[in-house]
């Protein structure tokens, strides 16, 4: 299986549009002081053969066709589980980093133990999987949970030998995230592939060309437009945007494999190791928005359901508020790390705003 959250990657700031289609005539409203859009009533039926519906999201048929990934009651019952289970074992490789660890758990499940280099790396891993959730879209991340470490306590007396060895802190907060089998890597699809390599600007696609691709492709894209809304949204730079940023010296980096992003067997993308998000990535927001913006605005196509949610966090002003009841609610260990800053907060609402506009635009177009 392919290692479950290695970093790499690369880059380059002359990144351009991805996908666009031409938008549906609208009509727009003043509601509440929020400027929105709205679909004429003269506007025609939209063709069931589009993959695209209303100029800007992803068809209702096209959606259906993309894999479920990790389901709501599957992953609460294995959180449940490896929350109650102990580590039988601890072994090295296949999760990333030397200082993590493969654990083989009582239940006979397996997970990756993240050991953060800081605490703030576990806590944006743990904050980018429940911000996935507030956004609709925590099916394409592998269930996660935070573990404390004890080497004399019920869940991790069996490994106390190998905690010796492994150099962790006696207390420090890690994840555990599941282990998932047969896992491939993934390829940026040609939207963003063999054309950003190549140092060419990238052309908006037609809803014509759109409609010419095969469905697996287009299941895909679906899936990587919520992927780039996610990581601006988290400012996570350890994925496609380190690709872009290694373009500089390394011209055919974005053929190659896409950092902490693989494939399941049944075609689902799987949000790997989002340990850079919302907190890291935060504070190295001068440095990595260069990329992270511009592939945001790559993306005119949406899935309705990521777009209404980002909608109602951007009319409530709620993001951090949705965000903290659900790590409370959700995560039993959330005050071992605690919350984002006043400030962090701030910052993710400003980028909520900040895609519901790029989403307004993409309408208005």
């Amino acid at each position: 299986p392919a290692a479950q959250g290695e970093s790499g990657g690369g880059g380059q700031k002359t990144f351009r549009t991805l996908l666009a289609v031409p938008a549906a005539a609208t009509d727009r409203e003043e509601r509440d002081g929020e400027e929105r859009f709205a679909v004429t009533d003269s506007q025609p039926p939209a063709d069931t053969a589009s993959p695209v519906e209303r100029g800007i999201f992803w068809s209702r048929e096209l959606e259906e066709q993309v894999p479920p990934g990790f389901a709501a009651e599957e992953a609460a019952a294995w959180l449940s589980a490896a929350r109650a289970a102990r580590v039988a074992s601890l072994e090295r490789g296949g999760c990333g980093r030397s200082s993590n660890r493969l654990a083989r758990l009582s239940d006979g499940s397996r997970a990756c133990v993240r050991y953060g280099i800081n605490p703030e790396q576990i806590q944006g891993e743990a904050l980018s999987y429940h911000l996935a959730g507030v956004l609709g879209m925590q099916e394409r991340l592998p269930p996660m949970a935070l573990a404390l470490v004890e080497a004399r306590g019920r869940q991790w007396e069996p490994v106390r030998e190998e905690l010796r060895g492994s150099h962790w802190a006696e207390g420090a907060v890690v994840s555990l995230t599941r282990w998932v089998d047969n896992l491939t890597a993934v390829v940026a699809p040609a939207p963003w592939g063999a054309e950003a390599g190549a140092g060419r600007r990238l052309q908006p696609l037609s809803a014509e060309e759109l409609v010419g691709l095969p469905p697996s492709q287009l299941v895909e894209l679906v899936q990587w437009s919520d992927l780039i809304l996610f990581d601006y949204l988290t400012a996570n730079f350890d994925r496609l945007v380190s690709n872009l940023f290694s373009l500089q010296w390394d011209p055919r980096v974005m053929r190659r494999a896409t950092s902490n992003l693989l494939r399941a067997p049944d075609g689902g993308l799987v949000f790997m190791d989002n340990e850079a998000g919302l907190v890291h990535g935060y504070r190295l927001l001068a440095m990595w928005d260069p990329y992270n913006e511009p592939l945001l605005r790559s993306v005119c196509v949406f899935r309705e359901g990521t777009a209404r949610r980002v909608a109602e966090l951007h009319r409530r002003r709620s993001a951090a508020a949705e965000l903290r009841r659900r790590y409370r609610a959700r995560e039993p260990l959330w005050a071992r790390l605690g919350f984002l800053s006043e400030r962090q907060a701030e910052l993710l609402q400003a980028r909520v705003d900040f895609v519901h506009r790029h989403i307004a635009h993409c309408r208005a177009q």
